[in-house]
């Protein structure tokens, strides 16, 4: 039986602090606009409409106007945005979980804390928006020119601790796509190409890492390339004897490595 490579991605997340107000300070109003609501539901077509707090989860909202329009905190978990125009709107905590939002235009958006985790991104136009601040775990389709080789690397990362190795292996391939030398990419992508079973192109993505974080001055890098690749082979050719190392105990260091190279960013 393959032994398992012990990988532990730890990314932080930063969590805010919400200040309790005084038992008699008014809170501000955050009614829906039931109007608006309303309207985009009859019409699909609510430009500049005022959404905060909507709830619309699993609304068909396809091909609706909604450029300009105020969603934040509105909830769209689920909801079908399939070619709507969402240009310029305001998504900011908003949630967008598991949308489908194939074809949509989402360019100029605020998506300051925006839900899009399981999103559905298929050619979803996301020009002039920051991803950094959203919520992208799962999301499906993002454009390669909606993030660095920095994001896609980081957004592999999550995707390999998630045990979702085949979404891990895309988004370290776009990494690699804007940054073909990214070494940090190539080893990742080695360990969820083994996790898969695949371990001649495991190898071959620790080896070109290996080269790379040579070329780089990065000696643990280089180091944790090649125990990787020894203990592949080690495994596809045991020794026979009856004592034998752990691959797991040998490597148990790359995981928490990946997270040290994400810190330049």
């Amino acid at each position: 039986m393959k032994r398992t490579i012990l990988t532990t991605v730890a990314l932080l997340a930063a969590t805010g602090s919400i200040a309790l107000r005084e038992a008699m300070t008014p809170l501000p109003a955050m009614a829906e606009n039931l109007q608006h609501t309303q309207q985009l539901l009859s019409t699909r077509q609510c430009p500049q409409c005022n959404l905060t707090g909507a709830g619309l989860i699993l609304a068909n909202l396809e091909g609706a106007n909604l450029s300009g329009a105020d969603l934040s905190r509105a909830n769209l978990s689920r909801a079908n945005l399939t070619g709507a125009d969402l240009s310029g709107a305001n998504l900011t905590g908003a949630s967008l979980n598991g949308a489908n939002l194939a074809g949509a235009n989402l360019s100029g958006a605020n998506l300051n804390g925006t839900d899009l985790r399981d999103a559905y991104l298929v050619n979803t136009q996301l020009f002039g928006v920051n991803l950094n601040t959203a919520y992208v775990r799962g999301a499906i389709g993002i454009p390669e020119y909606a993030g660095t080789p920095e994001d896609f690397y980081a957004w592999g990362a999550v995707e390999s601790q998630r045990g979702n190795y085949r979404a891990a292996i895309d988004f370290y391939n776009q990494a690699l796509s804007l940054k073909p030398d990214y070494a940090p990419a190539f080893l990742g992508r080695a360990l969820a190409r083994f996790r898969l079973g695949d371990e001649n192109g495991a190898i071959q993505d620790a080896e070109r890492s290996s080269v790379l974080f040579t070329a780089q001055g990065n000696t643990r890098g280089y180091q944790a390339s090649n125990t990787l690749i020894q203990g592949i082979e080690f495994e596809k050719n045991p020794p026979k004897v009856e004592s034998r190392p752990s691959l797991g105990n040998a490597i148990v260091g790359i995981g928490s490595l990946l997270f040290q190279l994400l810190s330049p960013f």
